[in-house]
């Protein structure tokens, strides 16, 4: 089965460098088909896949951090503002995923993945209107932000590109911006799925709680590899044509996250 986590972290790695979009909503889905096979305990699956995922999101979300600090994009005033709501945020989104079920949890992934296909599809954006909030603002979307991404296992930029685009915010450096929030939520996130999940009896050998570490070691080093080439081939392919191919492969993950 490790050949099949490497060829994950190789495809979620490319994709990531190529579109800017997060591999936890490709990590997830499928590792939960590989855990199946695999006869792991049913009422445990969806919560090691998305812990996995999250983890794996700690070590690949670093290198793209450092790459967009050096071109000076990311605004780490902003960063700064949200990470304290995106910790409690993503710890709530833990304990949250703790509590339901794993058919339910499964669905709520299947809608998220729904809801990116849809945005990604239609190439919808919101319309800049309004400055960044300070303060309890920024504590309160971080709050969200932190939640949802954290009890879906990905890095949050689907949901914190379009905020910082709605508030003024040029698409380079909300990428960046992004791209570091995706950091936090990833460390808090893990931390949690770790903790909820440390004494399950229903755990396969190797976990730390729901993180299944030969899965984890395997997509890390992986995408670490592909993810450079993913960004390389970003000025030489067709990006917005990729997207929309890729926003098919989303519905057929979505279907089969809501309906498997």
């Amino acid at each position: 089965m490790t050949l099949y986590f490497i060829f994950l972290g190789a495809f979620s790695g490319l994709i990531a460098g190529l579109l800017g979009v997060g591999g936890g909503l490709i990590i997830v889905p499928i590792l939960i088909t590989i855990f199946q096979s695999q006869d792991f305990a049913a009422p445990i699956i969806v919560h090691l896949a998305i812990g996995t995922s999250l983890a794996s999101i700690v070590f690949t979300s670093i290198s793209s951090v450092m790459a967009h600090h050096r071109k000076k994009a990311v605004l780490w005033p902003v960063f700064l503002q949200l990470t304290p709501g995106i910790i409690i945020g993503a710890w709530l989104g833990t304990a949250i995923a703790d509590l339901l079920p794993n058919h339910i949890l499964r669905r709520a992934f299947g809608l998220f993945e729904l809801y990116v296909a849809i945005q990604m599809s239609l190439n919808i954006k919101p319309k800049p209107q309004r400055e960044f909030p300070g303060g309890w603002g920024a504590f309160g979307v971080g709050n969200i932000i932190g939640a949802i991404s954290a009890l879906v296992g990905i890095g949050g930029g689907t949901l914190t590109v379009p905020f910082l685009t709605w508030c003024n915010v040029a698409m380079r450096n909300c990428i960046a911006t992004s791209a570091a929030c995706g950091f936090p939520i990833a460390v808090a996130g893990a931390i949690g799925f770790i903790v909820t999940g440390w004494n399950n009896s229903n755990l396969p050998d190797h976990s730390w709680g729901y993180i299944y570490l030969p899965a984890l070691l395997a997509i890390v080093c992986s995408s670490v590899l592909t993810a450079p080439v993913g960004a390389m081939l970003t000025h030489k392919l067709p990006t917005q044509r990729l997207k929309q191919i890729f926003a098919i492969l989303l519905y057929l993950l979505s279907a089969r996250m809501l309906l498997g």
